[in-house]
């Protein structure tokens, strides 16, 4: 009865402490400022972020462990911590009037939770790192296979061009002879039949020392000789430092391998540089024993017309002197002379127009030869500097 009497009067004084909340909290809000109110909104969704991690966690906690472990750690709780939830249990019957009871974690069982949690995410992650160190040393094993098999591929095709596709040819019909093809693949499949039995030899070798082995073991088990577990832990540890130095080992092979990856490297660089170079030698030789021929063509023909040159002024000269001499003839005398001048002025002219021209190609052909000389210069300095070093 009391209950029953009590349910109204607990639901109309929650409804009064509900709306008179309510109103302090509109008074509160028409009194904040907006930073206040940002402040306070910032806080409400940082809670609200910390209260879903917090709600993950739990969830998965929860799918995880057995209910019924959670009903003991409740009933194995301090009375301070019962008391908590009967006083929430209390409250959550006055306020909603159902069976269901607010329960809050204390600081104790979320740490417990999380370290679990945190246990369990570290055996996992683990247990992952595990899988994928089998599944990479899958994959290597895998690509070291392959890259056997591609080189032993490579080798057999090279084998096969060498000597069927280029050394089975007849150099009269140009065809490939059929008996030395058939020869190559009868000794291809002698060699494979023979490696076939060498690894079968090894099997069936491989399969008596199993069977020894499991015959010591089954006599040491008989004799009382079986190793315990200190025996196992001493040999685990050997294991893992055999392990150890293989991996070490196996890192120092992979240096050497990347070094001489490396080395390989800048020999092929040096090799293309080297035949660049001798190519771009071989074309400057070329150029410049073409430049000399052209060098010594412009010096003979330089030569010719400095000699033309000579010859018309030592003409001009004696004109000039005849002019200067000359006294006045007969008028047909006159007449002849003034003929000849006319002809010999004429042909000075011709031959000083074909000195100017000379003179302008000898110019020209001697601004090439700069240029050109100041071009192999840059091209290639160490061309020019055994140039002046064999000058």
């Amino acid at each position: 009865m009391t209950s029953t009497g009590e349910g109204p009067s607990a639901t109309g004084s929650s409804s009064i402490s509900a709306n008179t909340s309510q109103i302090s909290l509109a008074d509160q809000f028409a009194r904040s400022t907006e930073e206040e109110i940002q402040f306070a909104l910032d806080e409400i969704r940082n809670e609200n972020e910390k209260l879903e991690k917090e709600t993950g966690i739990l969830t998965k906690y929860l799918k995880r462990v057995d209910p019924k472990d959670i009903q003991t750690q409740i009933k194995e709780a301090s009375p301070v911590q019962q008391d908590v939830v009967r006083v929430h249990k209390r409250r959550s019957r006055s306020r909603t009037g159902s069976t269901e009871r607010l329960l809050k974690l204390t600081t104790e069982q979320k740490c417990d939770i999380a370290q679990r949690e945190h246990d369990e995410l570290r055996e996992e992650i683990n247990k992952f790192k595990h899988e994928t160190e089998k599944i990479l040393d899958t994959y290597r094993a895998t690509r070291e296979e392959a890259e056997i098999r591609l080189a032993e591929m490579k080798k057999s095709s090279y084998e096969f061009n060498r000597d069927i596709v280029l050394g089975a040819k007849n150099l009269r019909t140009g065809r490939v002879v059929a008996e030395r093809v058939t020869r190559y693949f009868e000794d291809k499949m002698r060699s494979r039949k023979a490696l076939i039995e060498k690894l079968r030899l090894k099997n069936s070798t491989l399969k008596v020392q199993k069977k020894k082995l499991q015959l010591q073991l089954k006599q040491k088990e008989e004799m009382g000789e079986v190793l315990h577990e200190v025996d196992f832990k001493q040999l685990r540890i050997e294991n893992n430092q055999y392990l150890e130095k293989i991996d070490e080992r196996n890192q120092e092979l992979l240096k050497l391998k990347h070094s001489s990856g490396n080395t390989l490297q800048v020999l092929n660089t040096y090799k293309k540089k080297l035949n660049n170079l001798t190519m771009e030698s071989n074309r400057l030789k070329l150029e410049i024993s073409q430049r000399n021929e052209l060098l010594t063509k412009i010096d003979k023909e330089t030569e010719l017309v400095e000699k033309e040159r000579e010859k018309a002024e030592s003409i001009n000269a004696n004109l000039r002197r005849q002019l200067q001499d000359y006294i006045v003839p007969e008028v047909l005398d006159y007449v002849q002379v003034r003929a000849d001048l006319y002809e010999l002025t004429k042909t000075m002219k011709t031959w000083e127009r074909k000195v100017d021209i000379a003179q302008m190609e000898l110019q020209k052909y001697q601004k090439q030869w700069l240029m050109m000389r100041e071009h192999s210069r840059t091209v290639n300095p160490w061309a020019t500097m055994e140039q002046h070093a064999a000058l």
